[in-house]
């Protein structure tokens, strides 16, 4: 019986290039036997470019980083709910694909119990939408088997900084968040809904699933949208 992750609460503005750095010196670090870990927090105002990114960030006074994981332009912000998960997906048998609908279902479980209806899935822009708008951003990086970075959720942020970008790659894509659907504006009350709910859908996943890769230790990417 695997154990539950451990779950590390930072507090504060946190600097994104500073706890991108350390999920990857946790990640090249543990052994097999190192507890999985949940992280939440949020990030001081930055945005951040996946691999498949293909359009700059606006100049201005928010910073810029060009970061490992999947995934194209998006803005991270005080009130946005950033939730990484530090899987060990081998030990796990679980496939790539069911981590990220195990993310996506939190956010869809978390959305429901806060009475927020009509959250949804897309096949070809992963993440979580309300009413077409995108309310949870999935960005994911696969190193020997071993997951990093993890969501975005927006519970009571400034929006604008999104709209001077093409959110995730998609021109167009409208933001929403948890406070413009009448739900709570505190990101811990939220926080404390969404990882029980994604504790419980890593705890209980199929033993084989029939999209992984074949070798996931050979996955160095999860094509999943910012």
């Amino acid at each position: 019986m695997i154990e539950d992750p451990k779950v590390r609460r930072l507090r504060g503005m946190v600097d994104f290039h500073a706890s991108w750095q350390a999920m990857r010196e946790f990640s090249e670090a543990r052994a097999d036997d190192t507890p999985d870990e949940i992280w939440v927090l949020e990030h001081a105002p930055v945005y951040t470019r996946g691999r498949n990114a293909r359009e700059s960030a606006p100049p201005g006074p928010i910073p810029t980083v060009d970061t490992d994981r999947g995934g194209d332009l998006t803005y991270h912000g005080p009130g946005q709910l950033i939730v990484y998960a530090l899987i060990d997906l081998a030990r796990r048998k679980m496939g790539v694909r069911h981590l990220v609908s195990a993310l996506e279902s939190a956010v869809q479980g978390t959305l429901a119990r806060l009475h927020i209806e009509g959250a949804t899935t897309r096949a070809d822009a992963p993440g979580v939408y309300v009413g077409g708008r995108k309310i949870a951003s999935l960005g994911l990086r696969i190193r020997s088997g071993r997951s990093y970075h993890g969501l975005a959720l927006n519970v009571a942020m400034d929006l604008s900084p999104f709209t001077a970008i093409a959110p995730c790659g998609y021109r167009g894509l409208r933001m929403t968040q948890i406070a413009d659907c009448g739900g709570p504006r505190d990101v811990d009350r939220v926080a404390a809904i969404l990882v029980p709910e994604l504790i419980t859908r890593l705890r209980h996943h199929p033993e084989a699933d029939p999209h992984a890769p074949r070798d996931i230790r050979s996955a160095p990417n999860v094509p999943s949208s910012a």
